[in-house]
């Protein structure tokens, strides 16, 4: 086996508070996260003839060098494992960058777990949790997808599994925001931030949650630091909510907003009608079902299909 595929897919954080500055200069946060079928493809390729790695991308303004995160997993990879291999990585990208989506992370998580496999190293996620835990706070997460509670920086997940499925519909207002710039603006109302409330905590202590009981707890504290900077981002979630999500909410640091629909013909119509407004991007997705998965050439089509 020379190639591999996998879908790297965008998360969602249901929940999102932002507790206190560690020494180390990040953040302790609790987050529930879910992934979903808005996906990057990666396909790699074994090459004996030289040590390099090399990346193309779809994305012509996505930096291909050692500024990847991609590109750095790779690395880490082969470094650790002591395979003396290039690489040539094709990247089709569909999770649009700096929009809260987790997508620079999960194009990093699908790396090491196609190159484990690809190599034949055999990774247990707790091997691959080292690497990805060097690379970014959310890498970590993409490892236990599909749902999860994440703590610490980000790089500490417990296996939290909410029951049954929900569309959602993903909105981009036409611009990103960059998260340490997003970090500075919630430094500025940190003691407005409601405290981690125990009905939040309690989640943490079940293996499995309903989404009626996880929609009343939906909260993200970059809401109250980013709509005054960003009223867009406020427009967004009371669009959402009038085409009849059961809740919405910022992503992350933005800026997506999303909205949760039980079916299908909903969350499309609800798509059609933000996706009118001049300079919103919408897509519909669903909540994802299972863990990252590739296909070889031996056992094609075992990764879940995008929306």
């Amino acid at each position: 086996m020379k190639r591999v595929r996998i879908e790297a897919p965008a998360k969602i954080n249901l929940i999102l508070k932002v507790l206190n500055r560690r020494p180390d200069g990040y953040h302790n946060i609790w987050s529930l996260m879910h992934t979903v079928t808005l996906t990057d493809v990666l396909q790699f390729r074994l090459r004996p003839d030289t040590r390099a790695i090399r990346l193309r991308s779809d994305h012509t303004t996505m930096p291909t060098d050692d500024r990847n995160l991609i590109v750095r997993a790779a690395s880490m990879v082969v470094e650790r494992a002591c395979v003396p291999i290039g690489l040539d990585i094709e990247l089709t990208k569909t999770i649009p960058i700096g929009a809260g989506l987790g997508g620079g992370s999960s194009d990093a998580a699908a790396t090491i777990v196609a190159l484990s496999h690809l190599l034949r190293l055999g990774w247990s996620p707790e091997e691959m949790v080292v690497v990805g835990r060097s690379l970014g706070s959310d890498v970590p997460f993409f490892f236990s997808a599909p749902s999860g509670v994440v703590l610490g920086r980000g790089d500490q997940v417990t296996a939290c599994q909410i029951s049954g499925e929900r569309w959602v519909v993903l909105v981009q207002p036409g611009f990103s925001i960059e998260t340490k710039w997003a970090y500075e603006q919630l430094a500025k109302i940190s003691h407005q931030l409601r405290p981690l409330s125990d009905e939040i905590k309690q989640i943490a202590k079940k293996e499995v949650v309903t989404w009626e009981e996880v929609i009343p707890l939906l909260e993200n504290d970059f809401e109250q630091a980013l709509v005054p900077t960003h009223p867009v981002l406020g427009q967004v979630k009371s669009e959402l909510l009038s085409q009849g999500a059961d809740a919405a909410l910022l992503s992350g640091s933005g800026s997506t907003v999303f909205g949760l629909f039980r079916t299908e013909a909903d969350a499309n119509r609800a798509r059609a009608a933000l996706a009118s407004v001049d300079g919103w991007r919408a897509a519909t997705a669903q909540t994802w079902a299972g863990p990252l998965a590739y296909d070889d050439e031996s056992s094609p089509g075992i990764s879940p299909s995008v929306s």
